[in-house]
């Protein structure tokens, strides 16, 4: 069995973690104040599954280029996706028309994806915790992990 870990990149950084069998592992949200905090927490993140093999990072900049050298060094396999690109295969363009409620419609989505991979329910969800578990079934979609997406979670 192996892992995926999706990164909502951020100094609040959204965190999904799905399994090769579609099921969500965890998802979380967590807060490093600093890119020097970020740049020593990343490591300690990607060791948290000792099965991770893919690591997929929604964003840029030099918050990716730290991500992806801590995936280097653990030969993870890593993929980049722009926000676009994901949001295409969940998000209906009137949903996408402003950042906003592009991060609302992924809310809702995101609780219904959490259902559907197993997941614990939300009490809350932040919205880069969210975005992270949408990155995260792409993910699992673009490496042939599942092939078929439920209704639910079709546009």
């Amino acid at each position: 069995m192996t892992a995926l870990l999706a990164v909502d990149l951020g100094v609040r950084t959204g965190f999904a973690c799905w399994g090769d069998d579609g099921r969500l592992r965890w998802y979380r949200s967590q807060n490093f104040g600093s890119s020097a905090r970020l740049r020593r927490g990343a490591p300690r993140i990607l060791d948290t599954e000792p099965d991770l093999a893919r690591l997929v990072i929604e964003g840029g900049g030099p918050l990716a280029t730290l991500w992806r050298s801590a995936a280097e060094g653990r030969q993870l396999e890593t993929r980049q996706v722009s926000a676009e690109e994901w949001r295409g295969l969940f998000l209906l363009a009137r949903e996408q028309r402003t950042g906003a409620d592009a991060k609302l419609a992924a809310a809702r989505l995101a609780r219904r994806a959490i259902a559907w991979g197993g997941g614990r329910a939300p009490t809350s969800l932040r919205h880069d915790a969210a975005e992270a578990v949408l990155v995260g079934l792409w993910g699992i979609v673009e490496a042939g992990w599942v092939r078929r997406l439920p209704p639910a979670l079709v546009r």
